[in-house]
């Protein structure tokens, strides 16, 4: 970016430069051409001055004195020319000349006995003085003399100007072979390392929430950069690389930046695609001048971001092993712990592909640490929305434990996105701070899009819509190891026109098998609703049934949750650098047990199909509640729920949180709407005399007014329910 400006720079100069001298150009050719006198040689001047048998006579004369030379500029009119009285016709001619300054006086031009020059076009100008009184009277006739001190800039000014255009001709023919010998030299520079020294970032430890374990390793390296005496007094030695490796949207690079922030040395920062080029060796070339300037400013930080782009594993593939990813690679392993001491450098890398990266990067003496940074559990996402909410006008009713609890399974990024959207959704909403509808509204959005008109859905898909959904919901309640519903709606988002929310009330590292057959049993709970109730299956459960038997399937070859015994018969997964499409799975299994396993998935699936029409069969009467009340207000919370199935009804004047929310996100298009229709009625009064209607303009504004109000209400009503 720099030598771009440098370069903009020099070619401003050279036009500027350019500039002027064409100016000075165009000065010098018009001077010229409105310069008057003519130069002739001092002999025809002195001749012309001294010959009084000739037919001109002196009118006037100019003496311009320079030093040690004089300028001479003397006007002859033609004596045939005159005419008494009148200046018309006559003809002048101008004639200059340059002399010695002291010959003016004292050299003698003419004959013996003669003035010098000077004294003898003084005797001719009083001559005609006489003669020609007329023109003495109108001051044609006379002369003067000066003195000229030239400024020695100006004496120089051809010189420097000369100069000038010959070093810029001699400029332009260089930068002309330099551009055409700059394929090699850009070809060098493909070697220099794009690292990004970061001395300014703001992110600090206490702006990283959810991974306090991981913290604490990153502490330590930056206690340990700051207070090294404390560790090598009792002879610990930092490890020399720290792998950070999790799932995305974790904070790996979140910790980088606040290493960065926090270390108080140079800090380096690149990409592993950086190091990758098209030409053979710019990738080795980099790395070697990346610890080259490195090693210049010990002790440093280098961050390599995304490193599996340069890290995987050599002589896997179809192709051959000398690629230049591997060169690249291996000047990394030299430059990590080769042969060489780089004291004083501490590599930082991160990547969620773990799997993929070569072994001899893996080994202790290059990342001696590697750093797991997991999906935050609940305390962790508790932490992660206060982080995030530092800067967001919200609800101070609005409990984050709450939120947390709602949210198993997101990342850090996700709780980020979600308060974001729920500020926009506030914004939409003409709200001045964030409310438990837009956050709950936010979170759909995040899990699967932002909400669609159900206009292209007809009555009946509708209602088909909502007795599905309402299966799905009846079997998580009334099974005991199914997940619990937080939600259902039939508001169409994404690919679906509806759906039920689900999920534990903990966190979980491990799954049952009495846990993964209800969550089968609950996939298949809105096919079997429809089985039930429209004697007819659609194609809304193609979804649920690919899950299903993925579930059933994985119970079977790899759980061990079968009559097969605890064999596994098939590893998920296939290698990574020839295709996952090719290689799907490893199947250690024969064909006599392939029919059986096929057997197990299929009874493991009918089971579940069976419990869901019995459940549904029994509650028959909950779901009819639970599906017309779906058509009715389109979602229903966690809350609302239970106090549906209690007291058969929902509370009067209620509106769900979802349902607010997705009010507020058509508020715009709905006020743009109302604004054009009031204009068009304005227009139309005008043009007839009329005045516009008042009770028009009162309905909208309560309508408008309303819609804020049941909002909080709705969450008047909800706050008091969880206290």
């Amino acid at each position: 970016m720099k030598e771009k400006k440098k370069s903009k720079r020099f070619n401003f100069l050279i036009y500027f430069f350019i500039l002027v001298l064409g100016i000075f150009l165009i000065y010098f050719i018009v001077n010229q051409v409105n310069q008057r006198y003519q130069s002739i040689a001092t002999s025809d001047m002195v001749n012309m001055v001294y010959n009084d048998e000739d037919n001109y006579d002196i009118l006037s004369f100019e003496v311009v004195q320079n030093g040690d030379e004089s300028t001479l500029n003397v006007q002859f009119m033609d004596k045939s020319t005159y005419k008494p009285n009148t200046t018309n016709g006559i003809k002048v001619n101008y004639y200059t000349t340059t002399v010695l300054t002291n010959t003016l006086t004292n050299s003698n031009f003419g004959n013996a006995g003669e003035l010098d020059l000077f004294n003898k076009l003084c005797e001719e100008v009083k001559v005609s003085e006489t003669t020609y009184a007329d023109l003495f009277k109108g001051g044609y006739i006379g002369f003067t003399t000066s003195i000229y001190r030239e400024n020695p800039f100006w004496s120089w000014l051809p010189t420097i100007i000369y100069i000038a255009i010959i070093i810029i001709i001699g400029v332009f023919f260089f930068r002309m072979l330099s551009a055409s010998a700059g394929g090699n030299q850009s070809a060098l520079d493909f070697s220099k390392s794009k690292a990004r020294r970061i001395d300014d970032s703001k992110v600090r430890f206490k702006d990283v929430a959810g991974c306090d374990e991981e913290k604490a390793e990153m502490m330590e390296l930056v206690d340990y950069l700051k207070n090294p005496k404390k560790y090598t007094r009792c002879g610990a030695k930092l490890p020399k690389g720290f792998l950070l490796v999790g799932p995305p949207g974790t904070g790996k690079t979140l910790l980088a930046k606040a290493v960065a922030g926090e270390v108080g040395v140079p800090f380096f920062s690149i990409s592993g695609s950086d190091f990758v080029e098209m030409f053979v060796g710019a990738g080795a070339g980099r790395v070697r001048d990346l610890f080259k300037t490195a090693k210049q400013n010990a002790p440093c930080v280098i961050f390599i971001d995304e490193i599996d782009a340069v890290g995987r594993q050599r002589g896997a593939g179809l192709g051959g092993g000398n690629d230049e990813r591997e060169q690249t690679l291996n000047q990394l392993l030299v430059e990590l712990d080769g042969f060489e001491e780089n004291s004083g450098i501490i590599v930082i890398a991160a990547t969620n592909r773990s799997d993929v990266l070569d072994p001899a990067l893996l080994r202790a003496g290059r990342f001696d640490r590697q750093i797991t940074v997991n999906l935050p559990n609940k305390e962790g996402r508790e932490a992660i929305f206060k982080v995030h909410a530092r800067n967001k006008k919200i609800d101070p009713s609005i409990d984050f434990g709450q939120l947390a609890k709602r949210t198993v399974g997101f990342s850090g990024a996700d709780i980020a996105n979600i308060l974001n959207e729920s500020a926009i959704l506030a914004v939409r909403g003409n709200r001045e701070m964030i409310s438990m509808a837009d956050i709950d509204e936010a979170i759909d959005r995040r899990i699967a899009g932002p909400a669609k008109s159900n206009k292209g859905m007809n009555e009946k898909e509708r209602r088909q819509v909502a007795y599905h959904e309402a299966g799905h919901a009846i079997i998580g309640l009334t099974l005991p190891h199914a997940d619990k519903v937080r939600k259902i709606t039939i508001i169409p988002r994404g690919q679906t026109g509806g759906h039920v929310l689900m999920g534990p009330e903990d966190d979980r590292f491990l799954l049952t098998k009495s846990e993964l057959e209800a969550e089968i049993a609950g996939l298949l709970g809105g096919r079997s609703s429809e089985e039930i109730f429209f004697k007819d299956v659609s194609t809304g459960a193609s979804n649920d049934i690919e899950r299903a038997t993925q579930i059933a399937r994985s119970m079977v070859v790899e759980y061990g949750m079968s009559s097969l015994g605890p064999i596994q018969y098939e590893k998920n997964g296939g290698s990574v650098f020839l295709g996952r499409d090719y290689t799907n799975a490893q199947k250690n299994f024969s064909v006599a047990v392939a029919d059986e396993i096929d057997k197990e998935v299929r009874k493991i699936v009918e089971r579940a199909h069976a419990e869901a029409l019995k459940i549904i069969q029994e509650r028959k009467d909950d779901v009819i509640l639970i599906a017309e009340t779906l058509l009715v207000h389109e979602t229903i919370s966690e809350e609302e729920i239970g106090y549906l199935l209690e007291h058969r009804e929902l509370p009067k004047e209620t509106v769900s949180q979802a349902q607010a929310a997705r009010e507020a996100s058509f508020h715009i298009l709905n006020e743009a709407e109302k604004s054009e229709e009031k204009t068009a009625e304005n227009s139309e009064a005008t043009e007839g005399n009329e005045t516009p209607k008042v009770e028009d303009n009162s309905e909208t504004k309560v309508e408008v007014v309303d819609a804020p109000k049941a909002e909080e209400n709705t969450t008047t009503e909800t706050e008091e329910k969880e206290k």
